[in-house]
């Protein structure tokens, strides 16, 4: 196999030729048999019963609530897969199969050790071996009969594979592979996130691809004074991943290295962190990368995989992806080179202080899209009364005066200083805090090129520390040995924002937001052009006055689908809303108030009546009540619209 090697504004593309084969039809139309529907990541459906001319109709057709054996935590944002009128859900300690037009109980599997969460993986089998559905309790990958709900024993060893290092979700199903990411702790040394492969017949271990370069492997000299040594992180955490059939390219949202805060230990570049990593899903060979941030130091690693559409630009048609991520920034790539459509320039960044930081001299930004969240602050970014209400507003002013009056900011990738016991504040805003696009991601409209991606605003706000014996600085991270983690006038830890507490005019307390809104919006982008074709807030709060509710709101879990009816259904905020959006325009054409918050990616489908359907997992994200026994009492719901009979 030939390659060449390429270097582009000071990030790499590895390229490896190979021959393409051609493409198989996607899904039927009806199903919806994967996390994304399909392996391109679309989440687009060909169903139009279900149109911008009467969706104002849908209503409740059923629901199902979540109630898994012998009690349990709640497992929010899990979304069902459909194939042939039948529903597939896990719901914690069970997998269970729904009649899709009715909710009726098929079966159900009882999961005995674990939870199995997110979602489950359908493969169709072939001769000689029965379809199957796959689900990950994190320590291993188990194989059902997907008629009947029984363990498959002709898989693995008594129907499971060990994982060694965790992953908590299904394996992504091409072909006759299964592709698993890793789950590892935040620990700076500890379990690789390497990303395997598994025959889906037997079980067999097919590949292993080192997510952090070993000696002689391409990127290990981004790594220097040995910080590659038993590196953790660098991992492939989201619960799928997308693959180009034409070519048999998959495509990993590798994540970053670990401690997420300081990399004193690890300085250059880091990859394969923060990267996109095409490799031969067959065989998990290396095809080309592109890395969107250098040496990552504010955990804003890569949550979804890239959504993959043919676009025209430049008078020719390329095949393309779109990643995005909790920046707010849009990379629109060629898919089987890794190179930029619309350019990307290598920007100097800020650097800070801390003792034995490596700070890269300049991150990757894209010419277009622009930045779909804000990364720029400045002291009149702040809410005024006008905005919000004046008890926020002088929450949010007081706070602000508690780190002295302003902070440091210089744009995106704004780093943070120092700070010890007793010296002066020197506090960093850095935007968008746990916004831009988390796992929700995009779906894409493949025949007009049209990407919808919704993202959130806000600022993390704080500084670097000494770790402090005892302190808590985040799950995952108790017992670590790195010297420096973040800190803010609230204690350890990184969570600190801009946002403030205040009573609304019910005497209810409520958190909002410091920065002016939009705190959340829906976009559609042209990815023929890069250019924005509309935007429109998402999600209102319900805490301000009535003609102030219009803010949009975070919506850092879920994200859209679209269909050919011409709808992007959308749930993710916190305002217990399920709504479509006009995909041409953005207008909001439906909105359904539910019991909880609709947190998880929805899908469509037609059940066996012939009639299309729309669903959604509701929960109660967050803190949630217990019963007698001391179990959290399960507030989690599937539920399930369509038009009027």
């Amino acid at each position: 196999m030939r390659f060449r090697k390429a270097m582009l504004s000071g990030f790499a593309l590895i390229l490896l030729s190979g021959c393409a084969q051609f493409a198989k039809p996607g899904p039927d139309a009806g199903d919806w048999p994967r996390y994304a529907r399909d392996l391109a990541g679309t989440r687009y459906s060909p169903l139009k019963e279900i149109n911008t001319d009467n969706v104002a109709s849908l209503e409740e057709a059923w629901s199902f609530r979540v109630r898994p054996e012998g009690g349990g935590a709640l497992v929010s944002s899990a979304t069902p897969i459909v194939i042939d009128g039948v529903l597939y859900l896990p719901i914690g300690n069970a997998i269970v199969a729904l009649e899709a037009h009715t909710g009726r109980e098929i079966w159900r599997h009882k999961v005995t050790t674990g939870l199995a969460r997110r979602t489950v993986s359908y493969w169709p089998g072939e001769e000689g071996y029965e379809p199957r559905l796959f689900y990950s309790t994190g320590v291993s990958i188990t194989a059902l009969n997907a008629e009947t709900g029984e363990i498959d024993k002709t898989f693995g060893e008594d129907g499971s594979v060990a994982l060694g290092v965790p992953y908590n979700s299904p394996p992504t199903v091409y072909k006759n592979v299964l592709i698993a990411g890793a789950n590892t702790a935040e620990m700076q040394r500890g379990d690789p996130g390497d990303s395997r492969a598994f025959d889906a017949r037997t079980g067999e271990k097919l590949w292993e691809f080192h997510t952090v370069p070993r000696p002689g492997e391409t990127g290990h000299e981004t790594w220097l004074d040995d910080g590659w040594k038993d590196r953790s992180g660098t991992n492939v955490w989201v619960w799928y991943m997308t693959v180009d059939e034409k070519t048999d390219t998959l495509y990993m949202p590798v994540g970053g290295p670990s401690a997420n805060y300081y990399g004193g230990d690890r300085p250059g570049a880091n990859l394969f962190g923060n990267s996109i990593v095409a490799v031969d899903a067959l065989t998990g060979d290396l095809k080309w990368y592109f890395q969107t941030i250098h040496h990552d130091l504010w955990d804003w690693d890569m949550p979804p995989p890239p959504v993959l559409v043919d676009i025209k630009a430049g008078g020719e048609k390329i095949p393309a992806l779109s990643e995005t991520g909790k920046n707010g920034f849009m990379y629109i790539l060629n898919r089987e080179t890794g190179e930029p459509v619309f350019g990307v320039e290598e920007k100097p960044v800020a650097a800070a202080d801390v003792p034995g930081e490596w700070y890269s001299p300049t991150q990757p930004f894209p010419l277009k899209p622009p930045q779909l969240s804000r990364g720029i602050w400045t002291p009149e970014d702040i809410v005024t009364a006008e905005d919000t209400s004046e008890d926020h507003a002088a929450a949010c002013r007081a706070l602000l005066e508690s780190y002295g009056g302003t902070f440091f900011n210089a744009g995106s990738f704004t780093p943070f200083f120092l700070h010890e016991d007793g010296g002066p504040i020197k506090a960093s805003i850095n935007m968008p805090h746990n916004g831009g696009s988390n796992w929700g991601g995009s779906a894409a409209d493949p025949k007009k090129g049209l990407i919808f991606i919704n993202t959130s605003e806000g600022g993390s706000i704080g500084w670097i520390e000494k770790r402090k014996e005892g302190g808590d600085y985040g799950r995952g991270t108790q017992g670590s040995t790195q010297a420096y983690d973040r800190g803010s006038l609230a204690g350890p830890g990184a969570y600190s924002s801009f946002s403030a507490s205040f009573k609304d005019a019910d005497g209810n307390e409520t958190i909002l937001p410091c920065i002016k809104p939009p705190w959340g919006r829906l976009f559609a982008i042209d990815a023929n052009t890069g250019e924005i074709a509309w935007e429109t807030r998402l999600g209102v709060s319900e805490a301000l006055p009535q003609e102030k509710r219009d803010t949009g709101t975070m919506n850092f879990f879920g994200g859209p689908i679209v269909t050919a009816g011409g709808l992007v259904f959308i749930g993710a905020t916190n305002d217990h809303r399920f709504r479509a959006f006009n995909a041409e325009t953005g207008e909001e054409l439906w909105t359904a108030k539910l019991d909880y918050h609709a947190q998880a990616v929805p899908i469509t489908y037609r059940g066996k009546d012939g009639r299309q359907y729309v669903a959604v997992m509701a929960a109660n994200f967050g803190a949630s009540p217990r019963g007698p026994d001391g179990r959290p009492l399960n507030n989690e719901s599937l539920v399930v619209f369509a038009l009027p009979e």
